[in-house]
C-alpha cells in the first residue's frame, strides 16, 4: 500500500494570455482560423490552411475545440486542470511527433506533451498552445535473452508491468498502475524495486527523442552522451521521448506487501520505530509511513497511522524482519499478505487511461526530499495534520529511499538527491470546487510547518516551480544541464516542466 502518487495537484493558470481561455479557441469553427497563443504566452493565429497541412502530414489526427474525442484528449487526471489546447496532435509514431514538433517551433507555439495523462504536475495540457499527445502510441517489445524491454512514450505502468511479468521480468517503475511511464522515467522514476534496482531512470539502457528541432536522435552512453545523461532526472526539458529501453531484472516468486493500520495516537511512535528499522533495512525492504484523515471501513472519519511494506525477499524472511514493530501493539487492520508483484502493483488486470473527469476529486501536493528525520519533524507532522480538516481528504506521507539508488553517484545522472533517506509528500483532495482557495491555503500552512526539514523536490510533482526551488533540487548538476539545454533546446520549446532555462 505505498502511496499511489496521482491526482494530488494544484492547477496554475497560464501566464499570459489576452483573454479567457473560452473567449480565444474553445468555439473555433471548422474551417475557420484558431487562435493560438506562443510560448510566451502572445496571441497568434493559425490559419485553416495552416491546420490542414498539419492535419496531412500526419499519420495520427489533429483535434481542435469542436472535433469529437477533443476533451477527452485533452483531459488530466486533476479536474483543476480543465485546459484547452489550441490543437491536440495525437500522434501515431515518431515521425508524427517530429513534425508536430516542426509545426510548433515554425508557429512558436506553446508546446505541452502527454503522455499517460497523470501529469502531477499539470502540464501535460495547456491553454493555447499544442498539446503532442502520445497515447496512441502504446507498443511494447520484451527481450528475455537480453533483459531489455522497450515501449513507446504513451505506455501505461501497468501495461508495462503485465508484459514484463509475463516473461518473469520487471524494472523500476512507480506504485500506480495507470501512470504513464513517460514523465514518470525522466523525473527519476521510483517505485517498489528501487532499493534493490535502482529508480527507473538508473535501468534505462536507451531512449529515442525528437529534439527541439524536429530531429530523431537514438540516445545512450554511447550516442549523445551527454543528453542520455541529462534525460535520466532531468524531466521533459530537452525533447520528446518516444520510446524507452530498460534493463529488466528476474522477479517470479510472490512477495510481502501491504499496510499495517494504527490509532493515531501511535503517529510518533510508529514513525520512530519505522525509521529505526528502516536504518537497518536489507535493499528488499522498503518502508514507509503514512497518515490519513480518512480510513476506509470506519463509520465516521477518523485519523490514523499506517505503516507500509514491500519485501522483495522469502515472505517468511519479511515477517522476521517485521517482528520489532510488533512493540506497536495490535493494528487496527493488518492488510500485509503475500502477494504477486502485478497484485502489489495493482496491475494485475489492465490499467485504465483518464477516465472521465465528472467527481473527480480537485487536488493539491507538496513534497520535499529529507537527508535526515527527526522525533521534531515527526511531532511537526502529527501535530499538523492533526489540524487538518476532515473535508480535506488528505494524507502524508513518508517514504523510504536509499540502498541501490543512494549508491549512484550524484553527477552519474541528472538525478542529483541521491543522499535523500526519504521522500515527503503532503496531499489533499476534495470535490467543491468552492472550497479550492481554502483547502489550498490551510495544505499550504501546513507545508509552511515541515519545508524546513527537506532539500529538494522531485520534480515530477509539482507544478511551476520557482526558478531558485529548480535550481536547489539539481544542485551541482544544474550548471550541466543548463550546458545541455543550451544545446538541444536553445529557445526552450519545452518548458512546461521544472524548468531549466536556457541561457
Amino acid at each position: 500500500m505505498l502511496i499511489n502518487r496521482r491526482k494530488f495537484v494544484h492547477s496554475l493558470a497560464l501566464a499570459g494570455a489576452a483573454l479567457p481561455v473560452s473567449k480565444l479557441w474553445a468555439d473555433s469553427a471548422p474551417g475557420a482560423s484558431t487562435p493560438a497563443v506562443t510560448g510566451s504566452g502572445k496571441p497568434i493565429t493559425l490559419t485553416a490552411s495552416d491546420i490542414d497541412d498539419f492535419r496531412r502530414s500526419l499519420r495520427g489526427t489533429v483535434l481542435q475545440a469542436q472535433d469529437s474525442g477533443y476533451d477527452s484528449a485533452r483531459r488530466l487526471w486533476n479536474p483543476m486542470f480543465d485546459r484547452r489546447p489550441a490543437l491536440i496532435a495525437r500522434c501515431a509514431g515518431t515521425q508524427d511527433v517530429a513534425q508536430a514538433v516542426k509545426f510548433a517551433q515554425a508557429h512558436d507555439l506553446l508546446t505541452a506533451v502527454r503522455g499517460g495523462g497523470h501529469s502531477l504536475s499539470g502540464q501535460s495540457a495547456c491553454d493555447g498552445g499544442l498539446m503532442i499527445d502520445l497515447s496512441p502510441m502504446r507498443n511494447v517489445r520484451v527481450d528475455v535473452q537480453r533483459r531489455l524491454g522497450s515501449a513507446q512514450g504513451g505506455v501505461l505502468l501497468g501495461e508495462l508491468d503485465r508484459q514484463m511479468q509475463a516473461k518473469g521480468l520487471a524494472t523500476t517503475l512507480g506504485t500506480a498502475t495507470d501512470t504513464g511511464i513517460a514523465g514518470l522515467t525522466l523525473g527519476g522514476g521510483m517505485g517498489r524495486l528501487m532499493r534493490k534496482h535502482g529508480l527507473a531512470c538508473d535501468n534505462l539502457r536507451s531512449m529515442e527523442i525528437v529534439t527541439a528541432d524536429g530531429k530523431v536522435l537514438r540516445v545512450s552512453e554511447q550516442d549523445d552522451a551527454d543528453l542520455f545523461w541529462a534525460l535520466r532526472g532531468g524531466g521533459g526539458n530537452f525533447g520528446v521521448v518516444t520510446s524507452f529501453e530498460y534493463q529488466l531484472h528476474p522477479l517470479q516468486d510472490k512477495l510481502l506487501d501491504g499496510a499495517r493500520v494504527y490509532s493515531y495516537d501511535k503517529a510518533v511512535n510508529v514513525f520512530e520505530a519505522v525509521y529505526e528499522l528502516g536504518a537497518r533495512a536489507p535493499d528488499d525492504l522498503l518502508l514507509a509511513v503514512e497518515l490519513l484523515n480518512s480510513v476506509p471501513g470506519l463509520e465516521r472519519p477518523a485519523r490514523a497511522v499506517a505503516l507500509s511494506v514491500t519485501y522483495l525477499g522469502k515472505p517468511s524472511e519479511g515477517e522476521r524482519l517485521l517482528e520489532p514493530l510488533k512493540k506497536l501493539g495490535a493494528p487496527l487492520a493488518d492488510l500485509v499478505s503475500v502477494k504477486s508483484y502485478l497484485e502489489a502493483q495493482g496491475a494485475a488486470s489492465a490499467p485504465v487511461a483518464v477516465p472521465s473527469t465528472t467527481g473527480a476529486p480537485r487536488s493539491y501536493t507538496k513534497t520535499g526530499f529529507l537527508r535526515s528525520s527527526s522525533t521534531a519533524l515527526f511531532d511537526e507532522l502529527v501535530r499538523r495534520f492533526a489540524a487538518l480538516p476532515y473535508s480535506i481528504d488528505a494524507v502524508a506521507l513518508w517514504g523510504q529511499i536509499g540502498g541501490a539508488v543512494s549508491r549512484v553517484a550524484p553527477d552519474a545522472t541528472a538525478y542529483w538527491n541521491r543522499m535523500a533517506e526519504h521522500d515527503l509528500i503532503i496531499m489533499g483532495n476534495w470535490t467543491d470546487g468552492s472550497h479550492d482557495e481554502s483547502h489550498i491555503g490551510t495544505l499550504r500552512s501546513f507545508w509552511s510547518g515541515v519545508e524546513r526539514f527537506t532539500q529538494g523536490f522531485y520534480v515530477n510533482t509539482e507544478p511551476g516551480a520557482d526558478d531558485a526551488r529548480v535550481r536547489a533540487t539539481y544542485g551541482n548538476n544544474y550548471a550541466r544541464l543548463r550546458q545541455v539545454k543550451n544545446k538541444y533546446d536553445p529557445g526552450n520549446r519545452f518548458r512546461l516542466n521544472a524548468n531549466i532555462r536556457p541561457s
